[in-house]
């Protein structure tokens, strides 16, 4: 009898993504998407493409890590997974709009993000501002970091995929806990940078209007902040509280407070009585 493996997940159930076949999928007929590489270990896949944009990489290259081990999230917070376990990914963006809308990409990421895991696993989840993918228990299923480096924008996302329970910390969880099957990361990946393309270009198209190209009548039906009661931590440590009232043409969050209405650009907010 042969012995019994070290860990509880076999390679079958976290099996490692097949690169040259995703991107061959991903890039044929695309008209955003120039290269996608997997690889097996890296520091952080959204250094690695800001320091490729430096040097001219194209827009539509895309960068896949099946481990990363210095990722980051907003306000240089950690983001670790196990080797195989999740969905780590950034890409390489040049859109031509004005600066100001840009703020709108991780909202958009966020949107194909929630799209792409809802059609492909049948998991709801909702979008809390301005780069959080939240499950229905309001725990936090995936994050999204877009850094602007010149004219280019790199856009990472850590998507728990198969992390288990003693994998995660209290306030997160996975596809496969919450649909209490396994989840094939290939199907995903693919559905979800085809659905970054589409609104991508549509808003693109639109030079950045979140109104004309429908990105913000659909970020809105998926965010859970917009209505709720927050309270949101400013870079400079200091605490708003109010009520989200709206996101505006720039992507930032409109909160009604007790001193007046505030439109903030950044900040760490949390759910206090959703809607």
């Amino acid at each position: 009898m042969p012995d019994a493996p070290s860990s509880r997940w076999s390679d079958l159930e976290r099996p490692a993504l097949d690169g040259p076949a995703l991107a061959a999928a991903l890039i044929k007929d695309s008209g955003l998407w120039r290269s996608l590489e997997v690889v097996p270990e890296i520091g952080s896949t959204n250094a690695e493409l800001v320091r490729a944009a430096g040097e001219d990489a194209a827009e539509g290259t895309v960068l896949v890590a099946e481990h990363q081990v210095a990722g980051r999230g907003r306000l240089d917070r950690v983001w670790t997974s196990p080797p195989r376990a999740g969905l780590t990914v950034s890409f390489l963006l040049r859109p031509d709009v004005p600066a100001a809308r840009r703020g709108w990409l991780p909202l958009l990421t966020g949107v194909a993000l929630a799209e792409s895991v809802a059609e492909g696993t049948g998991v709801l989840a909702s979008l809390k501002w301005p780069n959080d993918l939240l499950a229905r228990d309001g725990r936090k299923l995936a994050g999204i970091l877009a850094e602007s480096t010149g004219t280019a924008v790199v856009v990472g996302v850590g998507l728990n995929v198969s992390t288990t329970a003693e994998e995660l910390p209290d306030t997160g969880t996975s596809l496969t806990r919450i649909a209490g099957a396994t989840v094939d990361r290939g199907p995903v990946l693919l559905a979800f940078l085809r659905a970054v393309e589409r609104r991508y270009l549509r808003w693109t198209e639109a030079l950045g209007d979140p109104v004309l190209s429908g990105l913000a009548a659909d970020y809105l039906a998926w965010s859970s902040t917009v209505g709720a009661t927050i309270a949101v931590t400013l870079p400079d440590g200091s605490i708003v509280e109010g009520v989200a009232e709206a996101v505006d043409w720039d992507g930032r969050l409109v909160v009604a407070t007790s001193e007046g209405r505030l439109d903030l650009a950044s900040g760490d907010v949390r759910h206090v009585r959703t809607r």
